[in-house]
Order: C-alpha cells, then structure tokens, then sequence
C-alpha cells in the first residue's frame, strides 16, 4: 500500500539520511523545484529575505510573536552536524528591529512538536511529545511570563497530545486536534518506533479560570499537524494530516467562537500538513510541507495565500528551499517563518526568512 511504503521510506529518511541532510541550509536549494499551484489563477507578488538566524538549527518547534519579538519554543536541536536531540528546553527569541536573536529561560521539560499561541503579553505552551517518532505525548501545559522570564506550570490538558494546533482568540485558548499515539509501529530493522492516532477533540483553556472546557469537535476527520490561524473572531484550520504523510489534507474548516459552529471554507489548492500558518493583512499565508507524493526526502517550497473576502486561495513567490516542521508569526506588518527541516523526517535549520508582500 502507499500508506506503508511512505511510512517505510520515511523511517529510512530518519535512520540514513535526516541528520545528514540538516547540516544543508535550505536557503541554498532551488526554488524552481518547487511544483506550482496549477489551481491557482493568480500570483500574488511577493520578496523572502534572509535574516540573522538562529543560535542553532531547530525543527518542529511552537512559534508565537509577543510583546514585540519572535519566540520558538521547543523541538529539535542540533549543533552542527551533530545528531539532533529531538525533544528541547530550549527558547529563543528574535528582535526583528535589531535583527538579533536572545536565549531565554528553558521549557520545564524537553518537548517536540509543542503547541504555542500567545495570548495578551504571555506565551502559552501545550502538548508535546518526548521522543521521535511522534512517541511519548504529554498533557503538559506551560505559560511564560516575558517581563519575568519564568515559566509555570498550569493545569494538565484533559489528553495526552502533540502536534495541537493552539489558537489564541476572545481571551481563551483554543486546543484543537492533535495526536495521542495510541498505536505503535516499528519497522522491521529500525531503531525508531512510530506514534499513530490522531483526534479530533476541541477543548478551550480559560487563564482566568485555570480550568478546560469542552467545545465542538474537528469536522469529519481527525487530524494533527495542521495549520490555524485567526481572523476576527474565527479560527482557521488548514490542511493536516489523518496519520502519515500519505493521507495529507487539503480541508479548510473555520470555527466561529460567536455562534460556536463550524463551517467549510475554499480549501487548499493541494493537500498539506506540517507547513507553516500566519495572518498577515488580514490574509492567511500557509507556506511549506511534508512530503512530496513519492519521495521520502523532498519538501513543499510553495507559498499560498487566502483572502477571505474573495473566498479563494492565490499562489505567492515560493519559499527559497522547501521545508516542513517550521513556524511563523507576523510582527509589525511582517511575517517570519523560522527553523524546519529542508528534508521530510529528521534535519533542522537556523534559518529565519522574512516575508513581504505588497498587498
């Protein structure tokens, strides 16, 4: 089946090729590789530029913008060409009038594929795994306080999860999808085992409270690695993936925190999870993915941007390498998009690329 000989071509990227290929930046791949939107009837123009990147290569880290900076919390680490650790302490943070990056106070524990939103002038951390594969998912919930540079613990989310996608809107934490792991598999002759199982629940933290209630579940499948983004008072969850990299999803479904009901909007001119979500001028931009159909290494570079009040999604300038497992965050009428792995499965990049389109 195509399920399992992506799985299996996958765990080879991991085990042969992931960490050789992270000491490659993505920045010197071609752009021209990247495969167009052929559904997309329009270009919007857009320029990337390099910015000064990160202490250390990183990948499958939580992104989130507060109080003027950039913050990228968790995931992958790796010096060098050294083999990567795959769950961080670790929290950086980018000063985009300076173009300088900052170390701060670790995450209590290491962490991969966390979900962060910020949400008035804190950071908020959700989930996580331990362990590579998708393996190990915690309940773990963490708010930092930028003025202290502390972080706390807070409740425990009501299921173990990563890859959650968060969304900060009307003073309330959306927690929406995500993977349990429940099955696991482990290919024959890898040292890797990999965490299956992903849910559709919709819970919502109240800071006010400390306390979880429940909301409406995802729509029809389960999902994690998925894209959200907020416009007004509607959260935005675009593409993702049911289980592997095989099943990527090209839905786009919009929550209404008012009326407290989903609806479908124009979905993604291809499937993708594992890419990267930003408003930027009132537009969702979603950038990047994992993988491309048939191969084990190569990533999405394609760029596409919705409109809400057109209904329909344009293709923009291609990101100057394909990349997956990376975050973006709008600051001062700019988007960012941080870290990620130029190769599916394992690598990581310091790159910070900056994106600006003449709307």
């Amino acid at each position: 089946m195509e399920f399992d000989r992506q799985r299996r071509n996958l765990v080879k990227a991991l085990v042969s090729g992931g960490v050789a290929v992270a000491g490659a930046s993505a920045l010197s791949q071609s752009a021209s590789a990247v495969t167009p939107l052929p559904s997309a009837r329009q270009t919007a123009r857009a320029r990337w530029r390099a910015r000064s990147p990160l202490p250390v290569k990183r990948a499958e880290v939580g992104v989130a913008a507060v109080r003027g900076r950039l913050y990228v919390v968790g995931g992958t680490v790796q010096q060098g060409d050294e083999a990567p650790a795959w769950a961080s302490t670790a929290v950086h943070s980018y000063d985009p009038r300076q173009d300088r990056w900052s170390s701060h106070a670790p995450l209590p524990r290491p962490l991969t594929h966390v979900g962060v939103a910020a949400l008035g002038e804190r950071l908020y951390a959700f989930g996580g795994f331990t362990g590579a594969v998708h393996m190990h998912p915690q309940p773990d919930a963490y708010v930092y306080d930028p003025h202290s540079d502390v972080w706390d613990r807070l409740p425990d989310m009501p299921v173990a999860l990563g890859s959650i996608g968060v969304a900060a809107v009307g003073g309330k934490l959306h927690l929406l999808g995500g993977r349990d792991s429940h099955r696991i598999v482990t290919p024959e002759g890898s040292p890797f085992s990999l965490g299956f199982g992903t849910v559709r629940t919709h819970h919502v933290f109240d800071p006010r409270h400390n306390t979880y209630l429940t909301a409406e579940p995802l729509p029809t499948e389960s999902r994690d690695h998925a894209g959200v983004a907020v416009l007004r008072d509607r959260i935005h969850i675009v593409g993702g993936r049911v289980e592997d990299v095989g099943d990527n999803l090209n839905r786009h479904d919009v929550y209404d925190v008012r009326s407290r009901r989903w609806t479908q909007a124009a979905p993604l001119p291809a499937a993708r999870s594992a890419g990267a979500a930003v408003v930027l001028d009132g537009r969702i931009v979603y950038a990047g993915g994992e993988c491309r159909p048939g191969s084990s290494t190569d990533t999405f570079g394609d760029v596409t941007l919705y409109d809400p009040r057109t209904e329909r999604w344009i293709a923009a300038q291609a990101l100057p390498g394909g990349r997956h497992g990376f975050g973006a965050a709008q600051l001062n009428g700019r988007a960012y998009f941080v870290a990620g792995s130029p190769s599916c499965g394992g690598g990581a990049s310091a790159d910070i690329l900056e994106l600006i389109v003449p709307f």
